[in-house]
């Protein structure tokens, strides 16, 4: 296999579901997110962004010298566009470094109104061939988003036939989807929902079962797997940390995270982790060594098995289908670190507790899961794997000692043993916190 070396590290691209995943994904080590407006984006279902927080997510993550894509990849209707124009009108002083477009109408009325605009093709134009990758630079694309269908000896035979200045960009980790870049009509079928237009509801990881016309009460189960079921259309999930040489050797030049859906924490353990082995890369190919951690950090955040997508299997030989039901569920997490606060620093002090001592130092958190004294807990940095100690004191804003963290949101504080930093992460160690869901029947979801 032939790689090139561009001598330009790869971009770093994270999703940012809402404000709070943005800020997580630059904290954590993204050099650029990818986010939707309310419109027109095809992870309907996030939270996604109103207007005027397009706006101030730009300011955000422009005063921190990074960049941000918006999507509009949807594939409207005739009746759609008047909304789409004044969309775009509406956002066009916002100072989104690019659009990601996955239509050819949606192209020409970026081009029309936003003359300016960067484009880059979506994914969802299956894009897997160099012709059809010319014809798209052709058309002024700054960047192409490559099909995940694809096997990195044809991304590299793409890249050799296009000009240095189109850049390519490829999903290194994260859900793959079971028909081609996400084309698919199933959800329309099965309960009218329609996957091309960002309101996908993932029929393809529902479990199946077959019925005969004049015993419809009777349900004959597609089997595979005798003991825990069928899994025709589920795919596996992609992780590539573990060839990143051939990744920054690719001529790819935005390696993307796929995620809008997932948690705050995920964005930021996934992000952390390819940051981490990226840097490592860069910083010495030579003697660069591949760290255990880094996957232990992504086997913690929820996620189906893991496979390497199509970048060394052909699509029809290896389908990457899951051979067990359901999700390894990511690890508790617990708490965020948040600002100093003096006035409860002074109200803890005057109830005669001390900040340091020899067990180490107060720090504030909020609340995300229960946390009790006397766990067994992990601290994970930007930049660093987790750290693990016993959590031993918790403390109310006002001093009182808490034996547990049960509300929703609660400010407490926690002695740790070492230095903490505003928006680090508190969980569950490994191996606690962390289970296979074998079947879930409740939502049908392989």
């Amino acid at each position: 296999m032939e790689y090139q070396n561009t001598g330009k590290q790869p971009e770093l691209l994270a999703p940012a579901g809402n404000f709070e995943k943005l800020r997580v994904a630059i904290l954590y080590g993204a050099d650029a997110v990818y986010l939707a407006g309310k419109m027109f984006g095809m992870r309907s279902a996030a939270d996604n962004f109103t207007v005027e927080e397009l706006y101030e997510a730009a300011r955000y993550v422009h005063e921190r010298g990074k960049k941000l894509y918006l999507t509009v990849n949807t594939m409207p209707r005739a009746n759609e566009y008047p909304l789409l124009r004044k969309f775009l009108l509406d956002i066009k002083d916002a100072g989104i470094d690019a659009m990601i477009v996955g239509d050819m109408g949606v192209l020409a009325t970026v081009r029309e109104l936003l003359p300016d605009m960067e484009i880059h093709i979506s994914t969802q134009t299956s894009i897997v061939s160099p012709a059809s990758a010319m014809a798209y630079a052709r058309l002024g694309a700054k960047r192409l988003v490559l099909a995940r269908e694809l096997t990195l000896d044809e991304i590299l035979n793409i890249r050799r036939e296009l000009p240095p200045d189109v850049e390519l960009e490829a999903f290194i980790h994260g859900s793959m989807c079971v028909s081609y870049s996400g084309r698919c009509l199933l959800a329309n079928a099965m309960n009218g929902r329609d996957g091309n237009r960002g309101t996908c509801s993932q029929p393809c990881r529902w479990n199946y079962a077959i019925v005969e016309e004049k015993r419809p009460d009777m349900l004959f189960p597609i089997v595979e797997q005798s003991e825990v079921g069928s899994f025709i259309m589920s795919s596996k999930d992609m992780c590539m940390i573990e060839h990143i040489p051939e990744l920054m050797e690719s001529g790819i030049s935005s390696f993307k995270i796929e995620g809008r859906m997932k948690s705050a924490y995920y964005t930021a353990v996934v992000t952390n982790a390819y940051r981490l082995a990226m840097d490592a890369y860069a910083k010495d190919p030579a003697g660069y060594r591949f760290d255990p951690a880094w996957l232990e950090e992504l086997e913690s955040v929820s996620h189906r098995e893991y496979g390497t997508g199509f970048y060394f299997d052909d699509p029809m030989e290896n389908p990457q289908l899951v051979s067990q039901c359901g999700y390894l569920r990511e690890k508790a997490y617990y708490a965020t670190a948040t600002e100093y606060d003096a006035t409860e620093a002074e109200a803890i002090a005057a109830a005669g507790v001390e900040m340091e001592n020899g067990q180490g130092r107060l720090y504030r958190f909020i609340q995300r899961n229960k946390l009790s004294a006397g766990e067994q807990a992990e601290l994970i940095s930007p930049g660093k794997t987790g750290i693990g100690f016993s959590v031993g004191e918790l403390y109310a804003p006002d001093g009182t000692p808490l034996p547990a963290t049960p509300h929703p949101s609660m400010i407490y504080w926690c002695r740790v043993p070492f230095a903490v930093h505003e928006g680090d992460i508190l969980r569950a160690s490994f191996g606690k916190g962390l289970e296979v869901r074998a079947k879930d029947r409740l939502k049908g979801d392989c």
